[in-house]
């Protein structure tokens, strides 16, 4: 591995600091080297705060070092004003005349811009270290402004034996498939992305909270398929503590409330498409798809989907619901105590 290649590295372990506290921008991670030692580090944590080239920059004890140092930043400076001043701009200010960018941003206003401005300053500019990693560190970001919809988590619990639930019961409350330590990285999961979905099948059969609870974080808005109108109104993800948007039928629509939104939907045609249209509307750029079967299902057939996470649980069902089908290509295996997590992504 190249020096470059290490730095940008660096980058991206920092920019991850901010997975899910970031949104609506992307994750970006900066690190300052001055003969061939780091300087300066940084990343960018919160919407509306510093970037991560901005915060790198502070954190430089010595500035009469930045004129002769090179900046690493994962992603493409930005070049316009947005609820902060643009950093490629900060960087010229500072002298420093060696910049190492992972990966131009795609984003319409950025989009080599800040690349371009640097180099008329007289800037020295390597663009594409680690590029392939830099675009997966930004894999929400980019698809919901490229794709014009969220990033497409799938997730489901299934036995052995291929079942994600068993037979009806008469409790309104989840059979738990997988070991704790496998529902607390859920948990991990929920605060890392933007949205959760799930069909009233689901709300109606364990009566999910579908919040945080074993992990820190940010809640993430509740979405959920009701077209029929069939959620109890006892129902936990109806409380109004967690935004919620209840995808529904015009028959079905009711008034909005605090933190609970109705969203209509009139045809069964394209289903999926139009929840990813209502999903864009709302600036939602990660969703989470929890259940049930059918509605993974018609995300898998739909071709709208990115990345599956799938549990097998130590345990087994004599009979139930069946777990989706899926066909993509196993891209890691891990073991959690009893549990097996396959990950999935749609080529």
């Amino acid at each position: 591995m190249t020096k470059h290649e290490n730095y940008i590295r660096r980058c991206i372990q920092l920019a991850k600091n901010g997975l899910g506290t970031t949104y609506p921008n992307p994750l970006v991670g900066s690190v300052i080297v001055h003969n061939d030692i780091i300087i300066g580090e940084g990343w960018h944590y919160q919407s509306g705060k510093p970037h991560a080239e901005v915060n790198a920059i502070a954190s430089v004890k010595n500035p009469s070092l930045l004129k002769d140092a090179t900046i690493y930043v994962s992603l493409e400076p930005c070049s316009h004003y947005g609820k902060t001043p643009p950093c490629s701009d900060l960087i010229i200010e500072k002298g420093i005349k060696k910049v190492v960018i992972g990966t131009i941003d795609t984003f319409a206003k950025v989009s080599g811009a800040g690349i371009k401005k640097l180099m008329n300053a007289g800037c020295d500019v390597i663009v594409g270290v680690l590029e392939k990693e830099c675009l997966e560190l930004n894999k929400r970001f980019f698809t919901f402004h490229n794709k014009k919809r969220p990033y497409i988590i799938l997730k489901w619990a299934e036995t052995r034996n291929g079942y994600v639930a068993p037979a009806l019961t008469n409790k309104r409350e989840p059979v738990w498939i997988t070991n704790p330590y496998s529902r607390q990285l859920v948990h991990k999961w929920r605060a890392e992305e933007q949205a959760i979905l799930v069909g009233n099948q689901t709300v109606i059969k364990d009566n999910p909270k579908l919040t945080i609870r074993h992990w820190s974080g940010i809640n993430p808005t509740r979405v959920v398929i009701d077209r029929s109108g069939k959620i109890p109104i006892d129902s936990s993800i109806l409380d109004q503590t967690v935004k919620t948007i209840t995808i529904t039928s015009e028959k079905f629509r009711q008034e909005n409330h605090h933190h609970l939104i109705y969203e209509t939907i009139d045809s069964k045609n394209s289903l999926t498409k139009k929840i990813c249209d209502i999903l864009y509307h709302h600036n939602i750029q990660s969703i989470i798809i929890e259940g049930g079967t059918f509605t993974i299902q018609s995300f898998i057939d739909s071709e709208l989907w990115d990345e599956a996470r799938v549990f097998t649980g130590d345990t087994t069902f004599d009979s139930g619901i069946k777990s989706p089908i899926l066909n993509g290509h196993i891209a890691s295996e891990t073991k959690i105590e009893n549990d097996t997590l396959r990950t999935y992504y749609n080529d």
